[in-house]
């Protein structure tokens, strides 16, 4: 324990180091509280501490520092004379603001809550927005300095060296719900996004500069990117300049390009993407797909042109994009019953691609004659080794079945399976890949074994997206050959490549198979 003497001494110190006020003041406290013991309270070393030296000792105690919510916990205000920042929120949206309630600023213990009320209020608005193209405009209201603060190019317009006093200010490139969107995060630090506007309110982060605004805007995309929206995606984040969705908007046409070719959005780019897909080498699928894709691109640009759907003008919005289509690369019935009867190619043209077909001497074409190297896929192998005996593996319309997980983005293309023990033999295999119950994909299809242990591959129509750290259900009902191959010595993890996948039992499996044996030896994937 520290003796009084020390105490005082302590005391005298930070006492001393006050300003004269303080000093004096505390002197005068000292003098009110015993107007008579002032020698004695000199002279006795061992007496208590004046009131202001306690004072200032706790003051001096180093605490951590409170933020206001933590001083001041937030109650719910009382229905009948408050409003919750909740409430603020959705009024506002509609711009319907009500009047705040007296003394309303006390009802919110943080700086964020106070400025969310502010969120598309007219109260102490010193700036508006007419926002929208003419016919379809809204009037929002604004607060330079908020907006300032969020905002460099707000910054520059209302405080920077050529700001402009104006009351009102049109904005006719931008949509009203993607500029209230940018307003909320802005005034309410919330990011309040969807999937019919968020390519708008990445257009105006990108415009106003609200860089985190427009992080989130990507990651969003990138979360909801499917081949139903991949090429609009790829065009927008083009014209945004963001290469890492432009890369992996890449990753899912190269895998998924048929199902993207033949989306409606694929219609909806711009020609500089149609041509960039159009020439891309690592591209998955048929040609005959690709001439079908381009040409419903051009019936549609007609109509944005106000052109008239004839062949003539599909082919001349086509442009020199048609040479970019591998025509001489399709298989012959694919161009006989196809291409060289949709009267975009000229007699000429279609009489050389014939040619080129079937003359030892091919004529030269202005069509790119080498076919596309597509995509190689790859194979995760998920067992040590292999076997048979006499009393396995049976099929008797029973499901194999086995659960597995990625760590990236992949696209199982299908499955390798084993065949028949006893001979060559052939099975009948219904496949399917489902998550959380929902079936994804699913194929029946037919394939051969020789009576080697290898493995044969079974594919999907299309291959299907597979998201990271989430475990799908790989199935096979096969029907052919009872004895069979199976794996064993399984592994619960295996890596391939720059890819991990991670294996665990299946309820649905009902024929034997799991982690350490089975069927489902394979999963062929795109990465």
């Amino acid at each position: 324990m520290v003796d009084d003497k020390e105490r005082n001494m302590k005391c005298l110190t930070f006492f001393l180091m006050l300003p004269e006020t303080v000093k004096n003041r505390s002197k005068k406290s000292s003098k009110k509280t015993n107007p008579s013991s002032s020698s004695s309270s000199s002279s006795n070393s061992s007496s208590k501490l004046p009131p202001v030296c306690y004072e200032i000792i706790t003051l001096k105690t180093k605490k951590k520092k409170k933020m206001a919510a933590d001083i001041f916990p937030r109650k719910k205000p009382a229905s009948s004379s408050s409003t919750t920042v909740q409430q603020y929120h959705q009024q506002n949206l509609s711009n319907n603001n009500l009047i705040p309630a007296p003394n309303w600023q006390g009802l919110y213990p943080t700086i964020r809550e106070r400025n969310a009320v502010m969120f598309n209020n007219d109260l102490m608005a010193d700036v508006h927005f007419v926002v929208g193209p003419p016919g379809g405009t809204q009037r929002l209201p604004g607060h330079k300095y908020v907006l300032a603060v969020g905002s460099s190019v707000f910054h520059a317009m209302f405080y920077g060296e050529l700001a402009e006093d104006k009351d009102e200010i049109r904005i006719p490139d931008v949509d009203p719900a993607a500029f209230l969107a940018m307003l909320k995060y802005i005034y309410c630090d919330e990011i309040d996004l969807a999937a019919d506007t968020v390519l708008a309110t990445l257009y105006a982060a990108k415009k106003y500069i609200v860089p985190h605004l427009a992080r989130a805007c990507v990651n969003f995309l990138e979360t909801s990117l499917s081949a139903k929206n991949a090429c609009v995606l790829l065009s927008q984040s083009c014209l945004f300049e963001e290469p890492d969705l432009t890369q992996r908007c890449w990753e899912v046409i190269d895998a998924q390009a048929e199902l993207a070719l033949k989306s409606e959005g694929f219609c909806d780019i711009d020609f500089q993407t149609l041509e960039s897909i159009l020439r891309r080498e690592t591209l998955n699928a048929k040609e005959i797909v690709v001439f079908e894709a381009a040409l419903n691109w051009a019936e549609v640009e007609c109509q944005r042109q106000d052109l008239a759907l004839s062949i003539e003008n599909k082919r001349k919005v086509l442009g020199k994009a048609l040479y970019l289509i591998r025509i001489p690369t399709m298989a012959l019935d694919d161009f006989a019953n196809g291409a060289a009867q949709s009267g975009v190619l000229t007699l000429n043209e279609t009489n050389d691609i014939f040619l080129w077909y079937t003359a030892a001497k091919k004529p030269e074409l202005q069509f790119v004659s080498k076919a596309r190297k597509g995509l190689v896929p790859q194979r995760c192998h998920r067992f040590q080794s292999c076997a048979y005996r006499s009393n396995q593996w049976r099929y008797r319309g029973r499901c194999d079945s086995i659960q597995f997980a990625v760590d990236k983005r992949v696209f199982i293309a299908g499955f390798g399976l084993y065949g028949s023990s006893c001979g060559s033999a052939e099975y009948s295999a219904k496949i399917e890949l489902k998550r959380q119950g929902v079936v994804l994909g699913q194929n029946l299809s037919k394939y051969f074994s020789d009576g080697s242990s290898s493995t044969f591959p079974v594919w999907f129509e299309y291959p299907v997206q597979i998201e990271p750290d989430t475990f799908y259900t790989a199935s096979v009902i096969l029907d052919g050959n009872e004895l069979s191959y199976f794996g064993q010595e399984g592994m619960t993890e295996v890596q391939c490549g720059k890819v991990t996948v991670q294996f665990q039992c299946s309820s649905d499996s009902t024929n034997g198979t799991g982690v350490q044996g089975g069927q489902i030896p394979e999963l062929i994937f795109y990465a």
